[in-house]
């Protein structure tokens, strides 16, 4: 991490940006790549002067999206059994037939929640596009869901005084919170969908 944080803080403030933009990019395609570190880290940098969380945001949104409406688009192309042969990583056992599954009882919901989801968040774009989830509707359900996630890391950030260390130990904190507050929506929307149909075979 301190390399990482050294090599950041050695960019001039447009190369720090394309760096964000690659690294939120890059999540989505290889999800093993820690764009959250980079993502926090750049803009602890920028923090203290080499550029604005404005900006940070902004990078990170860019990439972010774009990345994902790319894999969005592999999916609507070739279809899910194209996406589990070509990209083995973005699919752990069982995970493809659990958010399916989810999409087709929750549609955009599920879309939102599960990009909060570390474990999932570069499975879902693939997956809607797959499913034939439109691509306007799904472009709005990730940026939502991204723009409030990333905005919360450049807050954090920027108020994370000297210490980064202690910065990605809050951010951590944060995406557990988040994930279960997600997971939590997930259940609630089950129950009344699962209400809803109980009351109309009454």
């Amino acid at each position: 991490m301190t390399d990482l944080l050294a090599w950041l803080s050695s960019l001039p403030e447009p190369l720090l940006y394309g760096a964000l933009v690659l690294a939120a990019f890059a999540e989505n395609v290889f999800p093993p790549v820690p764009a959250d570190t980079v993502i926090a880290l750049g803009a602890f940098v920028a923090a203290r002067g080499n550029g604005s969380a404005l900006g940070v945001w902004l990078a990170t949104m860019l990439g972010n999206i774009g990345g994902a409406m790319l894999m969005y688009g592999l999916g609507h192309r070739y279809g899910l059994p194209w996406l589990l042969r070509r990209f083995p990583v973005l699919f752990p056992a069982g995970a493809a037939e659990r958010i399916t599954e989810r999409f087709k009882t929750q549609g955009l919901v599920a879309v939102i929640v599960s990009r909060f989801l570390p474990g999932v968040r570069a499975v879902v774009p693939p997956l809607a596009g797959a499913m034939g989830i439109g691509a306007v509707r799904a472009l709005i359900a990730m940026s939502l869901a991204s723009g409030a996630w990333y905005g919360l890391v450049c807050v954090l950030a920027f108020r994370a005084g000297a210490n980064a260390d202690a910065l990605l130990e809050r951010i951590a904190g944060q995406q557990r919170t988040v994930g279960l507050v997600a997971a939590g929506i997930v259940v609630v929307t089950i129950g009344v969908m699962w209400w809803r149909a109980q009351s109309r075979r009454r």
